[in-house]
Parts: structure tokens; sequence; C-alpha cells
């Protein structure tokens, strides 16, 4: 069973300045509940409760949401305000978190990579805050988790995207299973819908084995000049088993202002 759980959080946020100035884009609430605790809650119900956070400059926010605030709890002791930070402390008490910063935002490969010392030589999810995704019934690093048990290989979550859109996506060239994954044959980073191989786009959700950190150590910088994962799980696909999940839910791309709004109205919605 996969224990362990990398939360990359080392952006910037650009796309909603002035906002994330000062503020960590992670931290911006959906509702009450700022993004990052999402990622969390869905990584706990997989039963991931070693949380690891590649953080970044100006993302103290992040380590002080997820501990204890004596100050606060003892003010609102007795109030009705007491269970609003219930489902917070329950997480504090039952994981346990680590946190390391990324220096310079040198893409989600280096993101990864960054996190080595405290993932070990252990399966690892890694979630990317800004994909918020939600089932009721079953959490998207539940279904990958599942996989995983079958096939002890990494694992990507993807979903269909219009072809028009291939090119902000890794896209994936696989081979339908019978239980309805694919076993993937290639990933190729953000193609244009003349070469994307599929409409399928991994979005933020992976299992991934030790074995990815000497991949990606020995991968070049890719599209942007990044090292990006997609690439590093591409060699790894050549030489060991990569699968992908469609999995089932809902995704918002809370990246985006778009997403973000989106997003907070479908929760409202839901109350």
């Amino acid at each position: 069973m996969v224990k362990r759980c990398l939360i990359l959080a080392g952006g910037y946020g650009t796309r909603f300045l002035p906002a994330t100035k000062a503020v960590p884009k992670e931290m911006l609430p959906i509702l009450d509940k700022p993004l990052i605790q999402y990622s969390v809650e869905e990584a706990v119900e997989a039963g991931m409760v070693e949380i690891g956070f590649i953080t970044g400059r100006g993302k103290r926010a992040i380590e002080d949401h997820f501990d204890a605030n004596l100050e606060l709890e003892n003010r609102i002791q007795g109030t009705a305000r007491e269970a609003d930070l219930a489902s917070l402390q329950r997480l504090i008490e039952i994981c346990g978190f680590s946190y390391t910063r990324q220096g310079e935002t040198l893409g989600t490969g280096h993101a990864v990579l960054c996190g080595r010392l405290i993932m070990g030589n252990h399966p690892f999810a890694v979630v990317l805050p800004d994909d918020l995704c939600l089932n009721p019934n079953l959490g998207v690093l539940a279904q990958l988790s599942n996989v995983f048990a079958k096939y002890q290989c990494c694992v990507v979550a993807v979903e269909r995207v219009p072809l028009a859109k291939t090119d902000r996506y890794g896209i994936i060239d696989g081979k339908e299973q019978a239980d309805g994954t694919f076993l993937v044959n290639e990933l190729i980073e953000k193609p244009s819908p003349e070469e994307a191989p599929s409409n399928y786009g991994v979005v933020g959700r992976y299992i991934l084995v030790p074995e990815i950190f000497e991949v990606l150590e020995k991968t070049e910088p890719g599209h942007s000049g990044e090292i990006q994962l997609t690439d590093a799980l591409n060699t790894l696909a050549k030489t060991d088993r990569v699968v992908a999940c469609a999995f089932e839910g809902l995704r918002f791309d809370c990246g985006s202002i778009d997403g973000f709004v989106e997003a907070t109205n479908h929760c409202y919605s839901q109350q």
C-alpha cells in the first residue's frame, strides 16, 4: 500500500497576481478551505499519511496551516466556530508533514527530484494542487492506488481533452487493457494537435516508483527549458511498465481563473 504523497507547491502563481504576491496560490480558498487542503484530504482518503511538500520562497503559510495555532484554538474553544477546524485538526493529528524547498522552478520533474530525500526508497504519490479532482465515492489517488496494487509500476491519471488543446498537456500513446487502463508506449509533452497520438492528457495525479529518481537525474531539460516528469516517464516506459488510468470524477484547472471560479461554483452548488 502506498503510504507517502508528495505535493508540489513551489510555483509562483503568476496567473493570480496580485493576489499571489504574498499569499501562496495553494492557499487560495475554494469556499472556506484552501486548495492545498483538498489535496491532503484526497491523499489521506487513499491511506497516504506521510505527506511531503515541495515549496518555495514565500510559502510559509502552508506550513503554518498544517500546524497548531494555540491562541486561535483557545479563542474559539466552546464556540460554534470550534467545529470549523475539526477536519483540519484531524489531518494534523494523523499525518506526518515534511517540507523542502525548490530553489528554482525548473519544472515538474525537478520538483519531484527535490523530494527524493523525504520520499526515500518507497513508491509514492504525486499531486499537483492546481488540479482539483473530486469524486464523492472514491478519490482519484485511491483509484490510482488500486491500479498500482495490481501492476506495481508507475501509474498516471489521464482524461480526455479537446484535440485542439493537446499542446497544453502531456499526451499518452497507449494500448487499452482489459480493465480499461492503458499500457503506455510513449508520453509526449505538449504535442500539437497534428502530432498528438491520442487525446488522453496526463493530469496532476501520479503514483511513482523510486526508480524514477535515477531517471530524472539523467533527464535533460525539455519543453520550455524545464525538466519534465513526462519525459522521465517516457524514458521509463521504454524499459519498464507505465500504466495510465482514465479516472472517474471531475477535474478543475484551478491554476487558471476560469477553472478556479468553475470549481468554486461547483462546490457551492454541492452544499
